[in-house]
């Protein structure tokens, strides 16, 4: 029994001595060959660019600086770019604003381009193109499910040169530019100013003295009412009885004297 436990001890001994030898001597392989080489050039590539970035990172902190702005500015606004859904939500939104107010006051610029953008999304005439850092939407011709041979044949359909022309809003940093310049007083109705003269037309922005005083007068109707004027009235009454009361006992005290 004891020659058979030693036995076997040598043999486990020389199967993990030869698994060793096998898989060191595979590992070895796998260096020398010609994928081994090229993996340890690039990895040696890398390392020395990190290296070199960090170090002229280092000496030029400016530079960096407007690089790492830069592309931390492009990120920013790659993230934030708004979609087709969030168009037609704040399409929708202005909309609404607009069915809001009565006919009479609307802004009449805010009114057409909204009602024109509507007319164009029932239609499903609306396209959304993205561009990297910012989208636009753009008018087409017909709809996508359109059959006729003008919307299907591509020698007919939209030249790029005319994109420029059919761009209909623009989409940066989460904002809809040309939808919110358009909403702009949305609620005042310049067409009803037409008939007063020019220089009651335009309005110009209250200067700061003006400003105060309004706050001002604003804060004081808010304090509670005093009653100063009616207690000097009462006061000035009050004197004039005290001197006309005066007056008789002077007037009687006389009387009495000439009397005597």
């Amino acid at each position: 029994m004891a020659s058979v436990r030693t036995a076997r001890r040598m043999f486990c001994a020389a199967a993990q001595t030869a698994a060793a030898a096998g898989s060191s001597s595979r590992w070895e392989r796998l260096k020398s060959s010609k994928a081994g080489v090229w993996c340890r050039s690039l990895l040696s590539d890398y390392k020395e660019a990190c290296r070199e970035m960090v170090v002229s990172a280092w000496e030029r902190p400016v530079k960096t600086s407007v690089y790492v702005t830069l592309l931390g500015g492009a990120w920013a606004c790659f993230h934030t770019k708004p979609d087709q859904s969030s168009f037609e939500a704040a399409l929708l939104e202005r909309s609404n604003q607009l069915s809001l107010l009565s006919p009479w006051i609307r802004n009449g610029f805010s009114d057409g381009h909204v009602q024109n953008l509507v007319k164009l999304r029932n239609e499903d005439r609306l396209r959304y193109a993205s561009l990297g850092l910012l989208c636009v939407v753009y008018q087409a011709n017909y709809d996508p499910d359109t059959m006729l041979y003008e919307a299907r044949c591509s020698n007919l359909s939209m030249p790029w040169r005319e994109l420029p022309q059919r761009v209909l809003d623009i989409g940066f940093i989460g904002c809809w530019w040309i939808l919110d310049s358009k909403m702009k007083d949305y609620d005042v109705n310049k067409d009803e100013y037409k008939h007063l003269p020019a220089y009651m037309q335009a309005t110009s922005p209250p200067g700061p003295q003006e400003v105060e005083r309004n706050e001002r007068l604003h804060r004081d109707s808010w304090l509670p009412l005093t009653m100063e004027d009616k207690e000097e009235e009462t006061t000035v009454v009050d004197r004039m009885e005290n001197c006309w009361i005066q007056l008789e006992h002077w007037i009687s005290s006389l009387k009495k004297k000439l009397l005597f």
